[in-house]
């Protein structure tokens, strides 16, 4: 697989995208952190709303245990104190609930902010270095081989602009159907070097 292209501006243009592309992965994902971190402050409230409820709840409930044990009227003093506990309860499950709440949020809110700016640069870049990949791996595998260099040279023939083609030959079709070595290397040696290749020696 032929991952960078043989000339020096060509490679360094993909190497700097591919550094690009990195460096702009790692900045979402910082970001995203960092958006969850800020979000999740949100749950703090909750949190402490559930811990101070769940200990008034326990308070409560601790009062009503030493009320039922006064003689005589021990049930109905301690009746307030289990109700009071209740609710103490619901508002620490409360609590709770927006914590978890503000926890969902936060989770996909930092994914949202990590993978669309990703996701929309890659979209862009990748599909063009792919291309480079599959287009440039097979042309390495052509230059080596007399019958891969006429492939080369009739790709050149059909895709190169006319003014390339009639500055190596007046006929370019006519000399690769004839076989002319010289024009049929020169042309090769024109579509690998579009596609950021060297020719092989042979060619040069």
């Amino acid at each position: 697989m032929k991952l960078y292209a043989d000339t020096p501006i060509r490679r360094s243009r993909q190497v700097l995208g591919d550094l690009w592309l990195l460096a702009w992965t790692a900045f979402s994902i910082w970001l995203a952190t960092k958006v969850y971190d800020v979000t999740m402050a949100l749950a703090v409230p909750g949190h402490k709303i559930e811990s101070a409820a769940t200990t008034m709840g326990e308070k409560l409930r601790d009062a009503g245990t030493s009320a039922d044990n006064v003689p005589m009227i021990g049930d109905k003093l301690a009746k307030p104190f289990g109700g009071a506990g209740g609710a103490a309860d619901a508002i620490a499950d409360a609590g709770r609930s927006q914590a978890e709440a503000v926890h969902t949020f936060a989770w996909w809110l930092a994914v949202a902010v990590a993978i669309v700016p990703i996701v929309m640069m890659g979209s862009m870049y990748l599909p063009l270095r792919l291309r480079f990949l599959r287009r440039a791996s097979t042309h390495v595998r052509l230059r080596n081989t007399e019958a891969g260099i006429d492939l080369l040279a009739l790709r050149a023939i059909a895709t190169q602009p006319l003014n390339v083609l009639s500055a190596i030959s007046d006929d370019p079709a006519g000399d690769w159907r004839d076989r002319n070595t010289p024009v049929i290397r020169s042309l090769a040696a024109v579509e690998l070097r579009d596609c950021g290749l060297r020719p092989s020696t042979a060619l040069e």
